[in-house]
């Protein structure tokens, strides 16, 4: 059995009562300085920890011994196990880059139960892709930087890319030519659930910091799902596709008329007939005439066919004979 790694954490921002993202660096870099920028979009959604490898950044806690990349998993788990209350070891979601990534794939093969989504930036199932991906050096005492390369050298875990269950995105650079990409697309294809995407976070360490905000949703979104939509995220998505400006669709630009006629329009051709009654009631009140209603009827039932007209005219037809204003 491999001696465990030294590794330590790094709280990088959000709650503990946040589901917790565990978020691995490349080699020859620290956690800060990959993951700082995204962390700060991310503290959001989850309690965001960091761990930094042997050598590297804080971490100076002497290697007494070589170890493997299930050594320097065990140590990442280590870390995980502290931040628990002892009674049952904490689920993670996780995302690591070069170095990061290798220990991802092992922590899946160690621990399943324990990880709940992965997402692998840059690196394959090999020494040879991992190490590519962590070639720059940075923030390192030169004996952790030794160990980590040496640990790198023997991992190949291809044979058992299909026992891995959990959740996988693997990200590459875009542009990748198809020798690049063939060791990602083979993580991707060999795990049970997987998936490979093209993202500028994949670039290599620095690369991480291009587009903080765009890595921290894809993060979000593989582990938590797409965040629901609400009115002002539309509005400022139609705003930006319309070349309206940001918050120029909110329906300030209608009249209380119009935006009756827009409600009738959407009720009958939804078939949606439960507040049918009461929008023709408040259209009249707006002074939208019979005839009018009518006519939005008629067109309805041209654009979305007869029936659905015909249904929406039986609730109509009774009010429109209340009278009222219009």
């Amino acid at each position: 059995m491999s001696p465990r790694a030294p590794v330590t954490a790094v709280r990088l921002g959000g709650r503990p009562d946040q589901p917790l993202l565990l978020l691995g660096p490349a080699l020859g870099s620290t956690a800060q300085q990959v993951w700082g920028a995204a962390a700060d979009h991310l503290a959001e959604h989850f309690q965001v920890v960091g761990w930094d490898l042997p050598g590297h950044g804080h971490n100076r806690t002497p290697v007494e011994e070589p170890f493997t990349m299930a050594g320097l998993a065990a140590g990442v788990l280590e870390v995980v196990d502290l931040m628990g209350d002892g009674l049952q070891p904490p689920t993670f979601h996780y995302a690591g880059v070069g170095a990061g990534a290798a220990a991802g794939l092992q922590l899946l093969l160690d621990a399943p139960g324990r990880v709940e989504s992965a997402v692998l930036l840059g690196a394959g199932a090999t020494a040879g892709s991992l190490l590519a991906a962590g070639a720059e050096r940075g923030d390192d005492d030169g004996e952790g930087y030794a160990a980590v390369v040496d640990a790198l050298a023997g991992f190949d875990v291809r044979r058992r890319l299909g026992r891995i269950s959990t959740p996988v995105l693997v990200v590459g650079a875009p542009g990748s030519d198809a020798a690049g990409l063939e060791p990602l697309r083979e993580v991707a294809q060999g795990v049970v659930d997987g998936c490979l995407v093209e993202h500028d976070a994949a670039a290599g360490p620095t690369g991480l910091l291009a587009d903080p905000a765009g890595l921290a949703r894809l993060l979000r979104e593989h582990a938590l799902g797409p965040p629901d939509t609400t009115l002002d995220d539309l509005a400022r998505e139609l705003g930006a596709l319309l070349g309206t400006g940001e918050g120029a669709t909110r329906g300030d630009h209608l009249d209380q008329r119009d935006l009756a006629l827009v409600s009738l329009a959407a009720l009958v051709a939804s078939g949606d007939h439960e507040t049918l009654a009461e929008e023709v009631r408040a259209a009249r009140a707006q002074g939208v005439g019979p005839q009018e209603i009518a006519d939005l009827v008629l067109r309805v039932a041209q654009l979305c066919g007869v029936p659905v007209a015909e249904s929406a005219a039986e609730v109509v037809g009774p009010v429109l004979s209340e009278g009222g204003p219009g």
